[in-house]
C-alpha cells in the first residue's frame, strides 16, 4: 500500500473521521495524462470489543454489525467459466485473460480450481478440480492463453459443466462443510446456443446447484442479458457485476474477485429472541468474506429494554462456531434538532433517525431482490408495492421510484439541469456555484480563421497583412503532447494537444496517421482555470468542476471565460472577449481502420495574445511573411501563383521570422465545413518553425513551460 493519493487530507479522533480528496487538474495529470477516471474507495474498519459484533440502538430500532477477523481462510473450490464466443474478440478477451493470469497466482495452496471456456461448444480444461501447484497454475495459464474467440454462446451448457465439476469434487472428497464452492462466470452476450429459454436456464441451474454452489456473474458490454446474470446470482447465493464496454474488463474482474478471494465463514445464522425483535432484515448468510461486513437491522418490541440476547452459528472449516451473549443495549433517543440526525426534508414524511433509515434501506433492498427473483406474478406485484411504499415513505430513489428536481427560486443560482437539450453535470453538487452562469444554448454557424491544426494533423497559418496562407505537416508519435499556443508568461494562456495513432490508408506513403485526441487549455488570468476537451466531453475546472457532454448544446460563463458547446459539432472557448479558440469535433459512425474520432483546433481571435506568444501555431501570430522567387530574391505577385513554363524550374522561397523555406503552391481542405484553402506548402516544417520537434513536447496536458519566450532568440537552436 503506497498510502493515500496526493491532496488527500484525513482528520480523525476516537469516534470521528473525515476524508477530503480534492486534487487539482495538475495533480490529476501527474497521476494519469488524461486525469483520474475511476472510483474513490475508502477502506476502513472500526474498533470491535465484542466477538459477537457491534449493536447500536436508537429510538426503538437496532443495527447489528458482524465482521469477525483473525480467522483462518476457508479452502476454496473455484471454477472459472469464461465466454470465448466470437463477440469476445479483441480487447475484452485479452484483458480477461490477463486478469485470470493474475487471479490464478493469487490462489492459496489449500484451494482447488478448474477452467472452462465456452462458445457453442463447452471446452473443459480438466474433468476434475486440481490442487494449486506451480505446474497446475502454469498449465492453466497456457490453456487460457490459447483460447480463441469463435462460435455462439451456450450459457446453460457452460453453467451445467461448471456445477458438475464442483459438486463432483465435493461429493468424492466429503468436504462440503470444510470448504466453499464458487463458480465465477463471465460473458458478454445472450444465450444463442444449446438451451436458450431463460426460465429453463434458471431452473436447470437451481436444480444442479442445490444451494451447494454459489454463482458469481460478470456481464460485459451492452449486449449482455444482465437480468439473467442477476437472477443466476440472486438465486444461487452469489453476486453480480456489470462492466460497461468502455471500462477495463480485466481490472473490474480482479476487483470483483478481490471481494470473494478470502472466505472466512460459511452457513452463518444470526438469531434474536422472537419476543424481543420484530421486522428484522435477513439473518441467514451462505458465506462471509474477509473485508466485508454482515449488517442486520430490526425493531425492538420493547424500546426500553437494556439487554438483547444474540446467537451466531457458523462454520469455519473443521470448526463449528457458536457465539452466544447478552449484549447491553442502553436505549438512546435523538430528539428534533439534535446534530448528526440526518432527516429527509419535505412534507408528510415525518422525521426518521439514521438507524430507522438504515433499517428501511436494507428492507427495501431485500424486497427488491425478492421482486427480481420472483416468477409468481401475484407475489411479484405484492413485493413491488411493499418496496415502493417503503421507498416513498423514506424517500429512497429506486427502480420503482423517481426523483423530481425543482428549479431554485433564486434565479442567480442557475439550476444544473435546465431542460432536455441542455445538461450540465456538476461534480460537486446539483447547482452551479455563484459566478458560473448557465446561458441559453445556441448553434451559431462556425466561422473561424484559417490558422489551425486539424486532421493528420495539418497545420495552416494565415498571414493577413501579406494575404499569405502557409501550411505544413507535423509527423508526431501517438501519445505525444504538442505545444500549440504558449503565452503563459503574458496573457496567461497555454494550449496543448495530445496525439492518438491510427494505421495509414493502404497504398499511402505514411506508416501511420496521428490525430488530436485531447485539447487542453490552461488560463492563468484573472483566475486559474483548466479545460480538457475530447470528442465526448468537456471538463472545466475553475474551482467549480463541471463536466459538459459534447452531444448536448450548452453555454457556460464565469469570470471572463465562456465555453460554448454546439452538439457534436464544436466547442468555442472565449477568454476576456479578446481570445477565442474553436475546437471542431470529428465523429465517425462507422470509421475505417485509419479513422479515429478526433479534434481540430482553430484560432478565431488572437488579439489578446502577446507578441512573444509561441508554440507550433502561436509563434506565427502577429508575424508577417513574404515570398521570393529563386536565388534572385525577386518578390512575387501572391495573388497569381507562379506556374513555370515548359522546361523551366522555378523555386519559390518563403521568408518569415528570418527563416527562408522552399514552398510549393497547393490546395488543402480545412475541416471547418465551409471551405478549402489555397496555401503555400512547406515540405519541411523543421525549416519553418523555431527549434526542433522535441522543443514542442509537453510533459503533461497542462504543462505551461516552454523552451521559447521573451528574450530567447527565435532562430534555430544548436
Amino acid at each position: 500500500d503506497s498510502g493515500p493519493p496526493p491532496s488527500t487530507v484525513i482528520s480523525q479522533n476516537e469516534t470521528f473521521a473525515k476524508v477530503v480528496f480534492k486534487p487539482s487538474v495538475v495533480q490529476q495529470a501527474k497521476i494519469a495524462q488524461n486525469g483520474i477516471l475511476g472510483d474513490f474507495i475508502i477502506r476502513y474498519d472500526v474498533s470491535r470489543e465484542q466477538s459477537i459484533g457491534d449493536i447500536q440502538v436508537l429510538n426503538g430500532y437496532f443495527v447489528h454489525y458482524f465482521a469477525p477477523k483473525d480467522l483462518p481462510p476457508l479452502p476454496k473450490n473455484v471454477v472459472f467459466v469464461l465466454d470465448s464466443s466470437a463477440s469476445m474478440v479483441g480487447a475484452k478477451l485479452r484483458q480477461t485473460k490477463d486478469a485470470l493470469f493474475t487471479i490464478l497466482h493469487d490462489l492459496r495452496p489449500q484451494d482447488h480450481f478448474s477452467i472452462i471456456g465456452f462458445s457453442n461448444r463447452i471446452k473443459v480444461w480438466k474433468d476434475h478440480l486440481v490442487s494449486v501447484t506451480p505446474n497446475n497454475i502454469r498449465d492453466g495459464k497456457v490453456y487460457i492463453h490459447h483460447m480463441s474467440p469463435n462460435g455462439g454462446t451456450d450459457i446453460d451448457g457452460a453453467l451445467q459443466a461448471g456445477i458438475r465439476l464442483l459438486t463432483s469434487y465435493v461429493a468424492h472428497n466429503d468436504i462440503e462443510d470444510r470448504s466453499v464452492s464458487l463458480l465465477i462466470f463471465l460473458t458478454d452476450g445472450k444465450p444463442t446456443a444449446g438451451e436458450i429459454n431463460i426460465i429453463k436456464i434458471l431452473s436447470n441451474t437451481r436444480e444442479a446447484a442445490r444451494g451447494q454452489v454459489c454463482i458469481f456473474t460478470i456481464g460485459i458490454g451492452n449486449d449482455v442479458n444482465f437480468k439473467l446474470l442477476e437472477k443466476l446470482s440472486l438465486e444461487n447465493c452469489g453476486l453480480t457485476r456489470r462492466v460497461h464496454e468502455e471500462d477495463a474488463a480485466g481490472s473490474q474482474l480482479i476487483g470483483f474477485y478481490d471481494e470473494i478471494r478470502t472466505p472466512l465463514l460459511s452457513d452463518i445464522r444470526i438469531e434474536y429472541p422472537p419476543s424481543a425483535v420484530e421486522r428484522a432484515t435477513r439473518t441467514l448468510f451462505p458465506n462471509y468474506f474477509n473485508g466485508s461486513e454482515i449488517v442486520i437491522a430490526g425493531k425492538l418490541v420493547d424500546k426500553e429494554t437494556d439487554r438483547l440476547h444474540v446467537e451466531v452459528t457458523a462454520s469455519n472449516g473443521k470448526k463449528f462456531v457458536i457465539l452466544k451473549t447478552d449484549v447491553p443495549v442502553a436505549p438512546q433517543k435523538m430528539g428534533r434538532g439534535v446534530p448528526g440526525s440526518p432527516r429527509p426534508k419535505g412534507d408528510g414524511s415525518g422525521h426518521h433517525d439514521h438507524l430507522e433509515r438504515l433499517w428501511s434501506y436494507l428492507t427495501v433492498k431485500e424486497l427488491l431482490s425478492s421482486w427480481r427473483q420472483s416468477s409468481d406474478e401475484l407475489a411479484k406485484e405484492q413485493l413491488r408495492q411493499k418496496a415502493q411504499a417503503l421507498a416513498l415513505s423514506y424517500r429512497f430513489l429506486t427502480p420503482l421510484t423517481s426523483m423530481k428536481l425543482r428549479k431554485p427560486e433564486d434565479s442567480s443560482r442557475a439550476s444544473a439541469a435546465t431542460g432536455p437539450e441542455t445538461v450540465v453535470q456538476g461534480l460537486q453538487g446539483a447547482t452551479l456555484q455563484p459566478g458560473l452562469a448557465l446561458k441559453k444554448p445556441h448553434n451559431p454557424r462556425i466561422k473561424v480563421s484559417k490558422t489551425s491544426a486539424d486532421g493528420d494533423p495539418h497545420f495552416v497559418v494565415d498571414f493577413p497583412l501579406s494575404q499569405l496562407t502557409v501550411c505544413f505537416n507535423i509527423d508526431g508519435q501517438p501519445g505525444d503532447i504538442l505545444r500549440l499556443v504558449s503565452d503563459h508568461a503574458e496573457s496567461g494562456v497555454t494550449v496543448n494537444g495530445e496525439l492518438i495513432g491510427a494505421p495509414a490508408p493502404p497504398n499511402g506513403h505514411k506508416k501511420q496517421r496521428t490525430y488530436f485526441r485531447t485539447i487542453t487549455i490552461l488560463i492563468n488570468q484573472p483566475e486559474r482555470s483548466y479545460l480538457e476537451i475530447t470528442p465526448n466531453r468537456v471538463i472545466l475546472d475553475g474551482g467549480d468542476r463541471l463536466v459538459l457532454p459534447c452531444n448536448q448544446s450548452v453555454v457556460v460563463g464565469s469570470r471572463g471565460l465562456e465555453v460554448a458547446v454546439s452538439a457534436n459539432a464544436s466547442v468555442t472557448v472565449t477568454i476576456q472577449d479578446t481570445i477565442a479558440f474553436v475546437i471542431l469535433i470529428h465523429l465517425y459512425k462507422k470509421p475505417a481502420p485509419y479513422q479515429r474520432n478526433h479534434l481540430g483546433f482553430y484560432i478565431s481571435n488572437s488579439k489578446g495574445l502577446s507578441s512573444s506568444c509561441h508554440g507550433l501555431l502561436g509563434q506565427f501570430l502577429n508575424q508577417d511573411a513574404r515570398l521570393t522567387e529563386g536565388p534572385t530574391g525577386l518578390s512575387l505577385n501572391i495573388t497569381d501563383p507562379p506556374f513555370p513554363k515548359a522546361g523551366e524550374r522555378s523555386e519559390v522561397v518563403l521568408k518569415v521570422k528570418g527563416h527562408r523555406v522552399p514552398v510549393v503552391w497547393k490546395q488543402r481542405k480545412i475541416y471547418n465545413g465551409v471551405e478549402q484553402v489555397d496555401c503555400w506548402f512547406a515540405k519541411k516544417a523543421s525549416g519553418l518553425v523555431d527549434g526542433e520537434y522535441r522543443d514542442y513536447l509537453a510533459a503533461h496536458p497542462f504543462d505551461s513551460d516552454t523552451t521559447f519566450g521573451p528574450g530567447i532568440a527565435r532562430g534555430h537552436r544548436h
